[in-house]
């Protein structure tokens, strides 16, 4: 056995103890919570008990597009709460962190500036989409955008979902995003219970400040929240040393938020909404002349009308707009300015649906979607004009169909897609290229099964089918082939040669009530994706990377997740899952056998939220992160992973009187300091706290 195989193995030993003592204390816990309280009667502990325990009931979800049972449903689908989601610490301000303690899924954003890349089912950042309120959104642009104050719930439907959910068109990052190993859909407050105005304060690490103002309310039938956020901070040197982030002194940004969103209940049929999301990020990057100046809006437009007991409608319109400028150095020679770059998309998502419920579980989907986008880089040269490096255009139509028919504890679900995208390119790389257009036609299918032994238990398998093309990114770069090697010219270079990709993704699993507060759940995946495109870096002083057809890329694995309520003080979860990528074929024989870029081997999660006296909750959250590497080509490709995180997040409400509450927070991230290596040159920044005041009414 080599030295990583013994290392791996100390590490998972770790794990497991740690695993396997926080079960035992909780085990205690629970068996503590369940006897006698000294004095009490058994009639009087049992209604104590009674009282107490908490039911973790099966939820509504909307993984058909309109609201069924999850139990209905083939694919597995994770729910997380408004609550969850309170008692999490937003260590990078992304509100892609709600995701990071779910079963296979590698949340990894480099910084509080910078996007998510991680991984999701055992394959890369773009292979699950993410939705708002169910029409698709960038998975690395949109997350650094929203605010979770205004979240109701969020979803993650794991496994194959191309067939009633679209790629999403973006082309900057990694490009195009399929849904093969599933979606995350964000979604916002609708329905207003009861008004409420929050005040928000905090400061913390690094002279971070920040502030906050969210109203939401109802009058007759309209029901609305709104809001506007502001954080500035000097934070801290998040490069490794030497890289080509060499920080001179502190990165600091500013970042302010305007949000809202409306709801009219025409009637009992009938409801229309508008959300809308606008963020401006600015700051730089610790240098003199690499100042960054980021716009991101958002519009979400929804319409649904009961036709009939049978029928529903849903109409979904949106508006992205994206617009990243940065500057760029003469670094390491000079600091002196030498150009500002930037991007500019516009993306305009449509969804019409129709469903039809029959059998009386049985739902028909039946619809149509497009999306039209435009994709725009340009360079400044300090004393010179404006030139265009990329400039294009896409669109993309679908026409989908999905049966999802009930037969007593049978679920049996299959669906199609005919799916339509067509690139038209002005620029690629700052020159007119020889291929003006391109265009593809692909049909796409998924099929699931579930049965059910009772209402507290069942099994479920899927398959289907995904398709991405090479995104404008990718096929003309942020550079010229010309700039590899050179200082100073950090981005993609380009590649015209990249063929379109196809996958297939199936999954198995179990999920079973063995209390009625505890449910455990076991999952199988295995993803093959042939003409794999995935991002390697070429280097990283400079930081350049470049897209590339991999051959055939398989993931395979599996997940493991329980979570228990053990009384209406203490809950917790905890999950595990294990993953084994390969690049199996590919014609640069470094890169066979490879594991797949940003897919760690092994990802746990332990958490507990627990309300002690004095009206104290608090929620440690442990996480263990697995080896990972940033290329598919094992001589130039870095190792990162192998590292455990432990976040806290503490709640007291301090004061209460008619109708006005005074709450206190703390969020400790890093709690032991690991200032693990990330790649491209990021690290970690190490321990952080912030504070909060909230005063609501």
């Amino acid at each position: 056995m080599d030295v990583a195989r013994k290392k791996e193995g100390f590490v998972v030993k770790k794990v497991y103890v740690l695993f396997s003592m926080m079960c035992l204390v909780l085990l205690c816990a629970a068996a503590y919570a369940a006897e006698p309280q000294s004095g009490q009667t058994p009639q009087a502990a049992k209604e104590t008990k009674e009282t107490n325990e908490t039911t973790l009931a099966e939820v509504v979800v909307t993984a058909t597009k309109t609201p069924v049972d999850q139990s209905k449903v083939t694919q597995k689908v994770d729910i997380i709460t408004n609550e969850e989601i309170q008692n999490l610490t937003f260590t990078n301000r992304n509100i892609s962190e709600i995701f990071r303690y779910q079963p296979g899924t590698f949340v990894n954003p480099l910084s509080r500036n910078d996007a998510n890349w991680g991984s999701y089912g055992g394959l890369g950042p773009k292979y699950s989409v993410y939705m708002l309120d169910g029409l698709p959104i960038d998975s690395f642009v949109d997350p650094m955008s929203l605010d979770p104050i205004y979240l109701e719930r969020a979803e993650v439907h794991r496994g194959p979902a191309s067939v009633l959910y679209p790629n999403y068109m973006s082309m900057d990052f990694s490009g195009n995003q399929s849904s093969l190993s599933g979606i995350s859909n964000l979604i916002t407050k609708e329905r207003i219970t009861q008004p409420m105005t929050s005040i928000i304060g905090g400061y913390g690490s690094w002279n971070t400040a920040l502030g906050q103002f969210y109203h939401q309310g109802f009058k007759n039938d309209f029901h609305y929240f709104m809001g506007v956020s502001y954080e500035r901070s000097d934070y801290y040197n998040y490069g490794t040393t030497p890289s080509w982030l060499n920080m001179r002194n502190r990165p600091d940004y500013d970042k302010a938020k305007v949000y809202g969103k409306g709801t009219w209940f025409i009637d009992a049929n009938q409801k229309i909404a508008l959300f809308a999301n606008t963020t401006i990020h600015v700051g730089d990057v610790g240098r003199p002349n690499r100042e960054y100046d980021h716009r991101y809006s958002l519009l979400n437009f929804s319409y649904e009308n009961k036709l009939s007991q049978a029928f529903t409608l849903n109409v979904k319109a949106g508006y992205r707009y994206y617009h990243r400028s940065w500057e760029e150095d003469n670094y390491p020679p000079r600091l002196s300015l030498r150009e500002n770059d930037g991007v500019i998309q516009n993306i305009l998502p449509v969804d019409v649906s129709v469903s039809y419920k029959h059998l009386k579980e049985s739902v028909l989907t039946v619809g149509t979607d497009m999306q039209y986008a435009t994709y725009e880089t340009y360079s400044e040269p300090d004393g010179g004009g404006r030139s265009t490096g990329n400039d294009m255009t896409s669109r993309s139509h679908g026409l989908y169909a999905q049966e999802q028919l009930v037969l007593g504890p049978w679920v049996l679900r299959a669906g199609g897609r005919l799916a339509y995208t067509r690139h038209d390119y002005e620029k690629l790389g700052g020159a007119t290229p020889g291929l003006s257009a391109n265009d593809w036609l692909k049909p796409l299918w998924s099929a699931g099964v579930r049965y059910n032994f009772s209402k507290k238990a069942g099994v479920y398998a899927n398959a289907g089918s995904s398709y991405v093309t090479p995104d404008g990114k990718a096929v003309g770069g942020t550079l010229k082939w010309s700039d590899l090697g050179v200082i100073g010219r950090n981005g993609q270079l380009p590649n015209p040669d990249l063929k379109p990709e196809s996958g297939i993704g199936i999954d198995v699993g179990a999920d079973a009530w063995a209390l009625n507060n505890l449910k455990v759940s076991i999952r199988g995946f295995y993803n093959i994706v042939d003409d794999a495109i995935t991002t390697v870096v070429v280097n990283t002083n400079p930081s350049q990377s470049r897209a590339i057809n991999a051959g055939q890329a398989k993931s395979m694995g599996v997940e493991f997740d329980m979570k228990h309520m053990i009384n209406k003080y203490i809950g917790w979860f905890a999950n595990a899952t294990y993953t084994h990528s390969e690049v199996s074929e590919s014609l640069n024989p470094n890169e066979v056998g490879a594991e797949l870029s940003f897919v760690p081997r092994w990802l746990a999660n332990v958490g507990l939220t627990a309300r002690l006296p004095y009206q104290f909750t608090v929620s440690p959250y442990v996480q263990y992160v697995g080896v990972y590497y940033d290329g598919i080509d094992k001589t130039g490709r870095n190792k990162f992973g192998d590292f455990g995180l432990v976040n806290l997040k503490i709640l007291k409400p301090l004061y209460k009187i008619q109708g006005y509450m005074l709450n206190a927070s703390l969020d400790v991230n890093n709690l032991f300091n690991r200032r693990y290596v990330m790649p491209w040159g990021f690290r970690d920044p190490g321990i952080n706290a912030l504070a909060k005041l909230e005063l609501r009414f």
